[in-house]
């Protein structure tokens, strides 16, 4: 094979195309961009996910017959009462552990914060007017809802404390933008796709001579093929590593100089960056290769 020839055809068609190429490579930039958001989002939704699943936990204060906010509670929680919660929360598959807190407990926490009133010779707050309390942690911080329906309803729960229903807005923001990114990713994608199409057929028809000449002294299928093939992986290089410097550029200014210095949760790192880079990268070659390999055999007619 005259390795000449090929690179000649490839430098003469990458010319020829040029509108088409920059058109594929572009799209490829932002489709791949979005895929690689979503891909990002999902890592960022499992660690906040992971997060809060193991420090965020609902608790179910029980009646301590002082200061019930339920007037249904006639007195403190028995020792059956107990039983029956226990029970239903052990039942429950969403239920991952189970914490006890004792009056006594619940006020030395209490204690420990330095609340005025709480410390010294004459209390307003005794350990008396603290609740018994569980505190569930969840297998999925989702399900929150499902635990406090088996529950809450029970004798002898007086309140129950959710900061699920602060987090859970949040979680359900991460989840609606990932799939907006991969919904908008699928379209451009297509679009992509139909690029590439249009754009071997118009390579094909402009060397209609010189492929008719080919198969007339008998060249091979990749012979004639691996310009086509060459053009499609460069545009897709050059797409994959357009998309690669926007991810970057997201990372660094949105993730690093802006999100890091919050709190609230753990942020996405450039290992999540590399793993969702790869995939990106490998989306792209297919996207340009594959559909590639398909027309070229149809529109050179080899």
């Amino acid at each position: 094979m005259q390795l000449r020839y090929v690179f000649t055809e490839l430098r003469q068609g990458l010319r020829r195309n040029l509108s088409m190429h920059v058109a594929v490579a572009l799209t490829l930039l932002v489709s791949l961009t979005l895929a690689g958001v979503g891909l990002l989002l999902r890592e960022q939704a499992q660690l906040t996910e992971e997060v809060w699943g193991d420090e965020l936990q609902i608790t179910f204060y029980m009646c301590n017959g002082a200061n019930d906010r339920n007037p249904q509670c006639a007195g403190a929680v028995d020792d059956s009462q107990k039983k029956v919660i226990t029970d239903a929360l052990d039942d429950n598959r969403y239920v991952d552990k189970i914490e006890e807190e004792s009056q006594e407990q619940a006020y030395e926490r209490l204690q420990a914060l330095d609340v005025e009133g709480v410390s010294g010779p004459d209390p307003v707050v005794k350990s008396s007017d603290m609740w018994e309390s569980y505190w569930v942690t969840m297998t999925d911080p989702h399900h929150s809802a499902e635990i406090i329906e088996a529950v809450a309803g029970l004798d002898g729960i007086d309140h129950v404390g959710d900061v699920h229903e602060v987090t859970g807005p949040i979680l359900a923001a991460v989840d609606g933008l990932q799939s907006a990114a991969l919904v908008g990713a699928i379209v451009l994608v297509i679009a992509a796709l139909l690029l590439v199409a249009n754009t071997i057929r118009l390579a094909a028809f402009a060397r209609r001579r010189e492929i008719g000449i080919m198969r007339l002294v008998g060249a091979s299928t990749l012979y004639i093929a691996l310009p086509f093939l060459l053009e499609s992986l460069v545009v897709a290089l050059v797409g994959i590593g357009l998309s690669g410097i926007a991810l970057a550029a997201v990372m660094y200014f949105g993730v690093e100089q802006r999100l890091s210095s919050t709190a609230v949760t753990q942020w996405v790192g450039w290992e999540e960056f590399f793993s969702s880079f790869a995939v990106v990268a490998i989306l792209g070659i297919l996207l340009t290769l594959v559909p590639t390999l398909l027309l070229t055999r149809k529109y050179i007619k080899v």
